[in-house]
């Protein structure tokens, strides 16, 4: 009989803590809070049903992140016909005067954001703002690390221009880290 401290942790434990992570990126693909958490709902009930087939020495985050990516764009190719749903519209167009700068700097960022194609929405938020290297959104996506640094490039190069930002200019004074970080690179035009 052996010691139960050689049990390895089930990955279903971990479950739970990848929710806010998912739930950011189903937001940004699915620009719809309601279909997003519909997505990571379905995302971590694919996950639990399969977890037979996740691979414990890899990363939990990445096959998570695949799977909800997988099944939007599932869900895209399926309603491509139907009629988009205009839940949010009269809200989204409501004016609220903003408390601060930054604010309308993140109205500004937030616009801009919308106006990039899924795939660049996709690349900036795995690269930039979730932190995954190149080579774990190349996987995620199933593309090669050419075509991500490449979307990257061109997203953010295409966010600058959209927001009219000169190099080294910073949009954002106090806000967060991941959206600091998305922007600035945009203006400096890295890689």
């Amino acid at each position: 009989m052996t010691g139960s401290t050689d049990v390895p942790e089930d990955p279903r434990d971990r479950l739970a803590g990848a929710i806010p992570r998912l739930r950011a990126f189903a937001i940004s693909l699915a620009r719809d809070v309601t279909q997003a958490d519909d997505l990571v709902q379905d995302t971590i009930l694919k996950a639990w049903s399969n977890m037979d087939k996740f691979d414990p020495r890899t990363n939990l985050d990445a096959w998570l992140f695949t799977i909800l990516r997988n099944t939007f764009y599932s869900a895209l190719r399926k309603t491509r016909r139907e009629v988009q749903d205009t839940d949010g519209v009269h809200a989204a167009a409501l004016a609220e005067k903003p408390a601060h700068d930054s604010r309308l700097a993140f109205k500004d960022f937030q616009r801009a954001f919308d106006m990039l194609s899924p795939e660049h929405r996709e690349v900036l938020i795995l690269v930039g703002a979730s932190g995954f290297s190149c080579e774990e959104a190349a996987e995620m996506m199933g593309v090669a690390i050419g075509t991500v640094k490449s979307r990257a490039s061109r997203a953010r190069k295409r966010l600058a221009e959209i927001l009219h930002l000169a190099e080294g200019e910073n949009l954002f004074s106090g806000t967060d880290g991941p959206t600091q970080a998305v922007v600035l690179r945009a203006a400096s035009g890295a890689r």
